[in-house]
C-alpha cells in the first residue's frame, strides 16, 4: 500500500519518534546513479517530506511568536525547535549523503549540491546536543524579552508601543520615552547576559567539534558564504566608515542647525526636526493593509493580488500586544506555497516601511514557490533582503495619496526624507553589529560580560561619533542586549548592510524605467536559490559592493534625492 504525502497537519502534534520512519523510509529506497528520473522523484518525495515538517514547525513558531505568555504554544514551538529540529537536520543531512552518493549532478540544483557537500563537511552528531540546548537558550530569551513591559501614564505597555512617543514634538517626552524603552533590558542585564554566556560557549564548542578554530570562521560555511570572506566584510566596516558615517554626519549637522541645538542627544534623531507632529500614516490595521495593496498594485499588478491573497487568506499578524514578541518577520508554509508577515504596528510610519519590507520578502517567497523542491527556493540572506529593501524603494513614489497612498505631498516628502536618512543610518549600525560579532567570537575577553559591554561601546564611538551619549552608558550598553540576531540568529546582520547595496542599485535602475527594473527585480526572484550570489544580484541590475568607491557613488545619490524631496 502506497502512504499518502504528508502534509502539515501530519506533523502538527507529532514527536521526533513519529517523524523519523518518513525519513528512514527514503533512507532506504534504492537510489540508481544512471536513473535520473528516479532519482528526481526521491528529490521531489523528500522536497514534500520537508515541506510539510518545516510548516508545521512554521506554525508552531508563529503561534508561539504571537503569544509568547501561553505555555503550551510554547512548548509546542520548543518541540519543533530543540526536539525534532535537530534530529530532522540529522537526517537531512542523511538524504544530502545519499544524494552526493550518488554523483548526480545537475544545473538547477548545483548551487543546492554545493550547500548539501558544506553541510556534510560540517555535521558532527556531537553538535546535535549543543544545537538542542541552542534553542532552549533562544527560547529563554524570547521569554525574556516578549514579556517586557513598561509604564507610561499609569498603563502597562509592550515596549513596540513606546515607538510613537520616540517621534513626539516634546523633546522631553521623548526623552522619557527613549530612557524607559532601555529599562527593562538594563534591569534584566544580568539574565540576558547569562543566557549570552552559554550561547557563545555552545557555538565555539560547535565550531572547534567541526574542525574550526572559531565559530566566526565556521558561520561563514554555515551561512554558504561562497561570494565573499570574513576580511571582505572587515572591509565593508572600514568603507562604511569613510563613506556613510561621514554622510550621516552631513545629515545629522543639518539637524542640530535645524533644532538650534549645541549637541543632539539619541532622543533628537528620530523625529521631525521642526517639531511637527509624527506622521500618522494610518488609524487602523485594515487602513495600512488595504492602503498597502493599492501602492503593491501600482508597483506591479501580480504583486498587488498577492498581497491581496494575503489579506483575504488571514496571513498577516500585525497589530502590536502584550505577550507578542517583539520585532517583525516574514516567513513560510512551504507546504502551502504562502508566506505569513508578522509584526508590531503601532501607527508610525515605522510601520509602513516595515509592511513593505516584509511583503517583499513575502513576493519573494510567492515567486520562488514555483521551483519545484524546497532546497531551490532559498537564495540566503543577501539576496533575500534584496527583494525586500528594494520593495520599500520601489514603492516609495506611491506612498503619495495622488498613487493611492498614505501621505499628503508634506507629509510624503517627510516620509521620504526619513527613510532615505534611515537607510545612510542603517550602514554605520550594521558594521557595528557584525564588527561586534567579529570581535564576540574571535577574542578571549569576550568570555567576559564586562569586556562584552565595554568593546560594544566602543565599536559604537566609532561608527555614530556624532551623537552625545554622556550620562547614558547603561542605555547605550543595553542597546545590544535588545539586539535580538546577536543572540538569535548570530552574524545574520551585515546581509543588510550587503542587501541594501543591492536594493539601491535596483532603485537607482527604476530612476532610468521602473518597468524593466521591476521586471530585472522579479525576475531575480523567481530564481530563488538556483543560481550563485553574484548572479542573483546580476539578474537584478546589481553587482556585490565591499569597495568605498561604489558605496560612495550611493551615498551620493541618496543625498541627492533628499536634496531634491527638501527644495
Amino acid at each position: 500500500m502506497v502512504q499518502a504525502p504528508p502534509t502539515p497537519a501530519t506533523f502538527a502534534d507529532a514527536t521526533w519518534d513519529d517523524i523519523a520512519p518518513w525519513y528512514t523510509a527514503l533512507s532506504a529506497r534504492p537510489l540508481d546513479p544512471e536513473d535520473t528520473d528516479g532519482i528526481r522523484g526521491w528529490l521531489a518525495d523528500w522536497s514534500a517530506l520537508e515541506s510539510a515538517l518545516m510548516e508545521a514547525a512554521a506554525r508552531a513558531n508563529v503561534a508561539y511568536s504571537t503569544d509568547t505568555s501561553d505555555p503550551e504554544k510554547e512548548a509546542n514551538h520548543l518541540r519543533f525547535s530543540r526536539d525534532i529540529g535537530p534530529k530532522r537536520n540529522e537526517a537531512s543531512v542523511g538524504l544530502a549523503n545519499r544524494l552526493l552518493d550518488t554523483g548526480y549532478t545537475s544545473d538547477d540544483l548545483a548551487v543546492t549540491l554545493q550547500k548539501f557537500q558544506t553541510n556534510r563537511d560540517l555535521f558532527r552528531e556531537e553538535n546535535i546536543p549543543h544545537e538542542q540546548e541552542l534553542q532552549s537558550q533562544n527560547a529563554a530569551y524570547n521569554k525574556v524579552t516578549g514579556g517586557m513591559t513598561v509604564d507610561w501614564e499609569g498603563e502597562t505597555i509592550p515596549i513596540p508601543r513606546l515607538a510613537k512617543y520616540l517621534l513626539d514634538p516634546d523633546r522631553d517626552v521623548r526623552e522619557r520615552a527613549f530612557r524607559l524603552q532601555f529599562a527593562p533590558y538594563i534591569a534584566q542585564r544580568d539574565t540576558l547576559a547569562d543566557i549570552f554566556d552559554t550561547q557563545l560557549r555552545l557555538r565555539q564548542e560547535i565550531a572547534r567539534n567541526a574542525g574550526y578554530e572559531s565559530y566566526l570562521d565556521y558561520i561563514f560555511a554555515a551561512k554558504h558564504r561562497y561570494a565573499y570572506t570574513a576580511a571582505d566584510c572587515r572591509a565593508w566596516h572600514d568603507a562604511v566608515e569613510r563613506t556613510f558615517v561621514p554622510a550621516v554626519g552631513r545629515r545629522l549637522g543639518a539637524r542640530k542647525a535645524l533644532m538650534d541645538l549645541d549637541a543632539l542627544r539619541p532622543w533628537d534623531t528620530g523625529q521631525d526636526p521642526l517639531g511637527r507632529p509624527a506622521l500618522r500614516p494610518y488609524e487602523t490595521v485594515d487602513e495600512l493593509t488595504g492602503t498597502a495593496a493599492s501602492i503593491f498594485s501600482r508597483v506591479d499588478p501580480v504583486l498587488g493580488g498577492q498581497f491581496q491573497t494575503m489579506i483575504d487568506d488571514s496571513l498577516l499578524d500585525l497589530e502590536s500586544r502584550t505577550g507578542k514578541r517583539p520585532g517583525g518577520f516574514c516567513t513560510t508554509f512551504p507546504a502551502s506555497r504562502q508566506p505569513f508577515i508578522f509584526m508590531n504596528a503601532s501607527g508610525v510610519a515605522r510601520d509602513v516601511r516595515t509592511l513593505l519590507h516584509e511583503a517583499g520578502h513575502a513576493f519573494h517567497s510567492f515567486a520562488a514557490s514555483d521551483l519545484p523542491y524546497l532546497f531551490q527556493r532559498h537564495p540566503g540572506s543577501e539576496m533575500a533582503e534584496v527583494a525586500s529593501m528594494s520593495m520599500e524603494l520601489l514603492a516609495a513614489p506611491s506612498l503619495h495619496e495622488d498613487a493611492g497612498g498614505y501621505y499628503g505631498e508634506a507629509d510624503y516628502r517627510r516620509a521620504r526624507i526619513d527613510h532615505l536618512e534611515g537607510i545612510l543610518d542603517l550602514f554605520p549600525w550594521v558594521a557595528t553589529v557584525d564588527a561586534f560579532q567579529h570581535w564576540l567570537y574571535t577574542s578571549p575577553d569576550a568570555a567576559d560580560r564586562d569586556a562584552r559591554d565595554a568593546y560594544w561601546r566602543k565599536l559604537w564611538n566609532r561608527f555614530d561619533p556624532h551623537t552625545d551619549w554622556s550620562g547614558l552608558e547603561a542605555e547605550r550598553t543595553a542597546r545590544w542586549y535588545k539586539q535580538l540576531h546577536i543572540f538569535l540568529y548570530p552574524f545574520y546582520y551585515i546581509e543588510y548592510g550587503i542587501a541594501q547595496l543591492g536594493a539601491l542599485q535596483v532603485w537607482r535602475n527604476s530612476l532610468e524605467g521602473h518597468e524593466q527594473a521591476v521586471a530585472d527585480y522579479r525576475h531575480a526572484l523567481a530564481l530563488g536559490g538556483t543560481k550563485p550570489l553574484p548572479e542573483l544580484f546580476g539578474a537584478a541590475g546589481a553587482r556585490l559592493i565591499f569597495d568605498a568607491e561604489g558605496m560612495g557613488d550611493l551615498a551620493e545619490l541618496i543625498e541627492r534625492e533628499i536634496a531634491v524631496l527638501e527644495a
